[in-house]
């Protein structure tokens, strides 16, 4: 069903790469990873296989298997590669290919590993449980199966925004204020340690003695925020409202009560106000995951205690206000684009389903 399309070959390092655009630097580069969608790099269109509404495979790393329907403007650069569809006669939109994306990572994700590599030649002949119509696929019902899906989580997107008060993203004048006074925040260098106590190191818990339950899991690693099971063993369960860092420096904030492994260190932030505990975990993750950790040297509580951040300070304190006020303006600037779709659909389908 299936084919690997052929990409020339691009001598460039991914160290050498902007991950903006920047000058002629426009192509997104797909590499090994999930991180939007392996697209983390950029190169000129010069010399590129310029692709687009075609599949792509990471076949390096952690993440080896993860597959994406990439809708836009890309080339190939390392350590991934990209498929299409074999019967050119076969019209598929994007409801179509997003079927088959999540048919292909259902069959091939999570079975394939750093030593097992989840390379075209191996997963060529994997079978793929597609819907048939009349010993044909059948492209209408992918179609309308995903239509239902994106309807489905359409109106479960506006009620979370209604009950969390998201739908609301017009800034204040306090936030307006906060966006253009950033550039002229003072920074000042504070110790991990000093301003939070020392960080607490999760305990190890093999895969199979993990025992079922609703507790979130953390471990190291970017995919579903690094939660791995979820778990009812009796551990020890740390706070919402705190940041994890994993073993590669990696920093997160955590908004529920959750366990963690031995990879991961736990700051205990959760005296702070939530926005100003996010714009802590923002400047913790800019210190630690700046390249210096990896899988030969990784990190751990005692690094996240000799830590050192930058944060804002205004008349002789740290200014956690202008910290909360200033997270509080990114979310609305965020979340602005999420309503207005969210609108949008939901405006489309009333009028489908009323004729309006």
């Amino acid at each position: 069903m299936f084919e690997k399309v052929k990409v020339r070959t691009l001598k460039y390092k991914t160290s050498e790469l902007p991950s903006e655009p920047l000058n002629n630097f426009v192509l997104p580069a797909l590499t090994a990873g999930i991180k939007n969608q392996g697209l983390n790099n950029f190169v000129p269109k010069k010399n590129a296989t310029i692709l687009k509404n075609i599949i792509s495979i990471s076949a390096n790393g952690a993440n080896t298997g993860a597959t994406f329907y990439q809708s836009n403007e890309f080339t190939v650069l390392q350590d991934a590669y990209a498929i299409k569809w074999k019967n050119t006669s076969d019209l598929l939109n994007n409801n179509h290919y997003l079927y088959l994306v999540s048919s292909i990572s259902k069959t091939i994700y999570g079975n394939y590993e750093w030593t097992n590599k989840a390379g075209w030649e191996k997963i060529k002949h994997k079978q793929l449980q597609l819907p048939v119509k009349t010993g044909k696929v059948d492209f209408d019902f992918m179609e309308s199966f995903i239509s239902e899906l994106e309807a489905q989580g359409i109106a479960e997107l506006e009620a979370y925004l209604l009950v969390t008060g998201l739908k609301d993203y017009k800034l204040t004048s306090e936030e307006y204020q906060a966006l253009e006074y950033f550039e002229n925040v003072d920074w000042e260098d504070f110790n991990l340690e000093k301003l939070f106590g020392k960080s607490t190191r999760g305990r190890r818990l093999k895969s199979l003695d993990r025992i079922d339950g609703k507790l979130p899991f953390v471990t190291a690693g970017e995919t579903d925020e690094g939660i791995s099971a979820y778990i009812g063993n009796d551990i020890t369960v740390f706070s919402e409202n705190t940041t994890t860092i994993d073993m590669f420096g990696s920093a997160k904030y955590r908004n529920y009560k959750y366990g963690a492994d031995d990879h991961v260190a736990v700051v205990h932030t959760e005296k702070l106000q939530k926005c100003a505990a996010v714009f802590v975990t923002s400047v913790i993750h800019k210190s630690s995951h700046a390249g210096q950790f990896d899988y030969s040297r990784n990190f751990y509580a005692t690094d996240a205690d000799e830590l050192k951040i930058k944060l804002p300070f205004k008349n002789g304190k740290i200014d956690f206000d202008f910290m909360e006020t200033f997270i509080s303006a990114i979310q609305k600037l965020v979340i602005k684009d999420v309503v207005l779709y969210a609108n949008k659909k939901i405006l489309a389908t009333k009028r489908l389903t009323t004729g309006l």
